[in-house]
This record gives structure tokens, C-alpha cells and sequence, in this order.
């Protein structure tokens, strides 16, 4: 049996139980050494019996499957036999009946368990009627007997019962638990790699289309001679993704957050952003966010920002950030050629345009929420509002 809290309970009634058996077979030895007479040579022979059958009771314990149960009626019934016989010849082994109620019960199956306690009662009285005369101690002591074996024994029936329905169910919180425990770290894998995704596509993923874009710039700069300043503008964009790349390698906050959002968004639009042939307008409150905050409203600008340069081909972009309360607004318009937000979430959906969805993401994690607006021919307005803790 699996351990459980019960299991004391049922270890202290199982050695009762081999005690009570010891002690009861000392007396039928005792008596016979007492007694003697013809008999007791036989009669030491089957308390002898009696006790060897016992002992084979640790055997037929360790009897697994199927063939426990046919073992346990075996070794039943052959110490009831070794019993009967010792009864015949010496009648205070009548008392050993106690015992053997407890295992017809613990052993024997079903109502076939309080038939033998039935059966062994009778037994005992009528030896006891046979050896000594039919006395009411001799008819009520067997009875009462079996009342509280069979009390005791059905109640142990029950406590085996719950205690296993209780391991199951016990094992079946722990399985579940390890399932809930597993699914709790693919879904942190899942939401890492997904903040990832973000963050490359962001930084990483920008700066790298800002270099293809400067380096075909190049390529057209004075027919066949290299355009010496897209260049070295390339070489600076690409030192910026590396230094983002590394950074997301030692999960430390954006360098370009030190001084501030204020600051960040200034330094892309006069440095970066500048680059692609924008002019754009920043306006950030000075006011003090959570870093997690700001790293977002950074990321969701430079995200609109460069849809504004690779998809909507707008020359100006005003980005405003707003805190009131609780919430912090950032708004980026530019004045691009627009689209149609359903015909382009359709169709982003079925490829690997990642912008507005990593936006959406991004937005969702601080419990906000993300419009846009557009119309072809009329620019876009791009609305992160976030939750401030």
C-alpha cells in the first residue's frame, strides 16, 4: 500500500492483530503443557501447525495480481482447518477464533469475508458446548466477538477504501500539476521568444533595412563610384544593431534610455530617422515613467516609424507622447500614402509582416490598447495607450 496518513493506523492494526494471535496461541501452548494427558503430543503438533501456516501469511502478503486473492483464500481456509483440528483436542483454543475473524475479513472477498466470521462463530460455540457444556459466556463471548470484528473489520475495509481513493486522487493533483507546470514554462518559452521577436524586429531588423536602403543608395550615388557618406552612414546603423544585439544578449535596459525617453526619441529623429529621409517631430512630456514603460513606448515608436519609412514613403512624422494619470499616449502621424488597416491586417496575417502585430503584442502585455487609422492617400495615425503601474 502507498504511504499516506492512514498508513500508522493500519501498521498498529495489523500488529494487534499478530500480538493478539502470539498471545493466544501461548495459552493453547501453556494449557497443553499444563494439561498434558494422551492428546497433547497431537495437540502440540497442531499449535505447531497452526503457527508455521501463520508465518506463511508474510508469503502470501508479497503475492502480487490476480493470484493474491486465490493465495490469501488458500491460506485462510488451510489455518482454519490446522484450527478446527486443534479445537477438537484442546478447547481454549476456541479464543483463537478472535483473530480469525479479523483475517477472514481482511482476506477473504466480499460478503464471502462475514459468512466465514458467520461460520467460525458457530464453530466456537458449538466446541465450546461439545468440551465443556452450552453456558451463556460460551454462546455470547464468540458472539460479541464477531459483532466487534466485524464492526472493526468493516470499518478497516473503509479506512483501506478512502486511503486508496485518497492516494489517487492525490496522485492525480500531482500529475496535473506537472502538466500545469510544464504548460506554465511553454507558454513562458512561447511569450519570451515572442518578446524577442519584438525586440529584433524593433531594432535589429530596422537598422538592417535602413543599411540595404543606404547601400542602394550608394550603389546610385555618382554612377559606378561608391557614395562615400551612405556608407559610412551604413557602418553607423550597423554598429547601432550591433550594440542592440548585444545588449538583448545581457538583458540589460535600452543604452538609449540613460538620459531618458525624451532623449532617445531626440537622438533617432536627429541621428537615425534622419537618415531615411524623414523629418520628424518629437514631443515628450518630462516626466519620469517606469523603465518597462518607456522601453515600450521606444520600441512601439521606432516599430511606426518604420512603417512610415518602408511602407507608407511619408517624408514628415510627428511622434507625442502624453501621460495623464495612470496611462501613457503615444501618437505617431505621418503624412505617407496610407492603405486600407483591414485589407492590410488580412493580407500581413497570411505573411511574415511582423510590425503592427508586434505592436498589438506589445501593447496587449501592458493592458492597453492599439488603434490605427488610415485611408489611402490621407497618411496614418498610429495610437498605443499604456497602462502606467
Amino acid at each position: 500500500m502507498a504511504h499516506s496518513t492512514l498508513t500508522p493506523v493500519f501498521v498498529g492494526l495489523r500488529t494487534g492483530l499478530h500480538v493478539l494471535s502470539a498471545a493466544l496461541l501461548a495459552l493453547v501452548v501453556v494449557r497443553i503443557v499444563v494439561v498434558g494427558g494422551p492428546t497433547a503430543p497431537l495437540a502440540g503438533v497442531l499449535a505447531g501447525a497452526f503457527a508455521v501456516v501463520y508465518l506463511l501469511g508474510a508469503v502470501v502478503a508479497r503475492t502480487a495480481g490476480p493470484r493474491r486473492v486465490l493465495a490469501g483464500a488458500l491460506w485462510v481456509v488451510g489455518l482454519s482447518v490446522v484450527w478446527v483440528g486443534l479445537l477438537v483436542v484442546v478447547p481454549e483454543a476456541a479464543y483463537l477464533v478472535f483473530p480469525l475473524f479479523f483475517l477472514y475479513l481482511h482476506v477473504l472477498p466480499r460478503v464471502v469475508g462475514p459468512a466465514a466470521v458467520v461460520a467460525a462463530t458457530l464453530v466456537a460455540v458449538v466446541a465450546l458446548g461439545l468440551h465443556g457444556g452450552f453456558t451463556v459466556g460460551g454462546v455470547v463471548g464468540p458472539l460479541v466477538g464477531a459483532g466487534v470484528a466485524l464492526l472493526i473489520g468493516l470499518g478497516y475495509r473503509a479506512l483501506a477504501r478512502e486511503a486508496a481513493e485518497r492516494e489517487a486522487l492525490v496522485a492525480e493533483l500531482l500529475a496535473t500539476r506537472d502538466r500545469l507546470a510544464a504548460t506554465e514554462r511553454e507558454q513562458g518559452v512561447l511569450a519570451e521568444r515572442a518578446r524577442l521577436a519584438r525586440e529584433i524586429h524593433d531594432t535589429v531588423a530596422q537598422g538592417l533595412s535602413s543599411i540595404q536602403m543606404l547601400l542602394h543608395a550608394a550603389e546610385r550615388a555618382d554612377g559606378d563610384r561608391p557614395g562615400t557618406e551612405h556608407i559610412r552612414l551604413a557602418r553607423e546603423t550597423a554598429a547601432d544593431g550591433l550594440a542592440d544585439t548585444r545588449r538583448f544578449v545581457r538583458e540589460l535596459a535600452p543604452p538609449t534610455l540613460d538620459q531618458g525617453l525624451s532623449a532617445a526619441l531626440r537622438r533617432l529623429a536627429e541621428q537615425q530617422w534622419t537618415r531615411d529621409g524623414l523629418t520628424v517631430g518629437v514631443t515628450v512630456p518630462d516626466v519620469a515613467l517606469p523603465m518597462d514603460v518607456e522601453t515600450a513606448l521606444l520600441r512601439l515608436a521606432q516599430g511606426a516609424v518604420a512603417n512610415a519609412v518602408q511602407h507608407a514613403r511619408a517624408a514628415h512624422v510627428d511622434v507625442v507622447v502624453a501621460v495623464d494619470g495612470r496611462e501613457a499616449r503615444l501618437t505617431v502621424v505621418d503624412d505617407g500614402v496610407g492603405f486600407d488597416p483591414v485589407t492590410t491586417g488580412d493580407r500581413a496575417a497570411a505573411t511574415d509582416s511582423f510590425g503592427l502585430r508586434a505592436m498589438a503584442e506589445r501593447v496587449e502585455q501592458f493592458g492597453g490598447r492599439l488603434t490605427v487609422e488610415s485611408a489611402p492617400g490621407r497618411g496614418t495615425t498610429i495610437t498605443a495607450v499604456l497602462e502606467v503601474p
